[in-house]
């Protein structure tokens, strides 16, 4: 047994090992720590210890739904599996072989990106903290998404959707219509009031949604985005549904003896009350198994609206504002593929510039091109 004893920093170390080996090991490990302006308490610190002080720090500074969806993959994902290691020892090769046994596991790769993007922001934080010289997750190569084919309606298939939710007395088929015609996010449908809408201005505001948090229930919260907050055109048709759909939320509200008001949901229970998103889902597929349409997602009526504007020639800028978008890139990187079409309308576009007309022709028309 080989024993040290030792002062670095103004602080008082000692290290007992088996040989000289271990302990002069040790003592360049620990030089190397403090070289690099690791504090020396934090050699003790259990990743799983530090990802639960990083939990609590980190509430204040993220969207309630968010922080409960990091401490789900932290607890279920991370600590289980590199809880015990030293935050110090943490390697590049623990995380890999996280990531690559969670892949041969089968968890999905949405999963795995979103451990790998806690994982790695909490590391950033504790080199924030001199708690590390580097982060250990730079290292790794987290699993690529499969990319998912995208499922939407075309023109028919939206037609018969609306028939069917009509036909079949759907209390939802507003929310479909505005759906689709406006390429609304879910929760900020179902977060919309009355007085969001501008019937002079045929303007929609979009400046909430409906969040269901873990454990918590349902909450309004602000849109996912900055550029979520928006003001959304709506078409004569679209305003006349909405007038019906509400003549109809009136009609239903008074027959229970509540008062209605503008102030209320545009799309809510028959008391009033927010629809749940399960509830929203689970009749959107019993329409869709009605009207025998292809089996897609409520959300999926997003990628439609998307879909149908950038075929019928509607500016991606505008597009992207009205899907709350970031920036116009974002709409393409997610729906460029959909518009192959228009490739072949850009090549006749160019035809028209580049075809030869008689140069006499040429001269009565544009004289202005043998000037000088």
């Amino acid at each position: 047994m080989e024993r040290i004893l030792g002062c670095r920093s103004g602080q008082r170390l000692s290290f007992t090992g088996k040989t000289q080996k271990e302990c002069r090991n040790w003592i360049r490990e620990t030089t190397k720590q403090v070289d690099a302006g690791i504090q020396l308490d934090a050699a003790k610190i259990k990743l799983e210890d530090f990802l639960n002080d990083w939990l609590i720090s980190a509430q204040a500074s993220l969207r309630p739904k968010s922080w409960y969806q990091y401490k789900f993959i932290v607890r279920s994902y991370i600590i289980p599996d590199l809880g015990k290691i030293r935050l110090v020892d943490l390697r590049p090769h623990h995380i890999q072989r996280l990531y690559d046994r969670k892949v041969k596991d089968g968890l999905g790769y949405r999963t795995i990106q979103l451990i790998h993007s806690v994982l790695h922001r909490a590391l950033n934080h504790a080199l924030k903290l001199g708690l590390l010289s580097r982060n250990p997750d730079d290292a790794t190569t987290p699993p690529k998404p499969i990319p998912k084919e995208m499922k939407v309606l075309d023109e028919d298939h939206v037609q018969q959707l609306i028939s069917a939710a009509q036909a079949s007395n759907d209390r939802y088929l507003a929310i479909y219509q505005l759906a689709i015609s406006t390429g609304m996010r879910q929760g900020e449908l179902l977060g919309l009031k009355w007085t969001d809408v501008d019937w002079g201005r045929n303007t929609l505001q979009v400046e909430r949604q409906l969040t269901r948090i873990p454990h918590v229930g349902y909450e309004f919260t602000p849109p996912k985005t900055k550029a979520g907050v928006r003001k959304i055109a709506l078409g004569t048709e679209m305003l006349r549904m909405l007038r019906e759909h509400q003549q109809r939320q009136q009609n239903e509200m008074i027959s229970q003896g509540i008062r209605w008001s503008e102030d209320m949901l545009m799309f809510s229970t028959p008391k009033g009350d927010p629809i749940h998103l399960r509830a929203l889902f689970r009749e959107f597929k019993n329409l869709i198994k009605y009207a025998e349409l292809p089996n897609i997602r409520f959300h999926d009526l997003r990628h439609t609206a998307a879909s149908l504007m950038l075929n019928h020639g509607v500016p991606v800028l505008i597009v992207s504002r009205r899907l709350g978008h970031s920036k116009p890139s974002v709409t393409l990187d997610v729906y460029g593929h959909l518009i192959p079409s228009m490739q072949g309308q850009a090549a006749e576009v160019m035809d028209t510039y580049i075809a030869p007309i008689p140069f006499k022709q040429l001269h009565q028309t544009a004289p202005e091109l043998h000037q000088h």
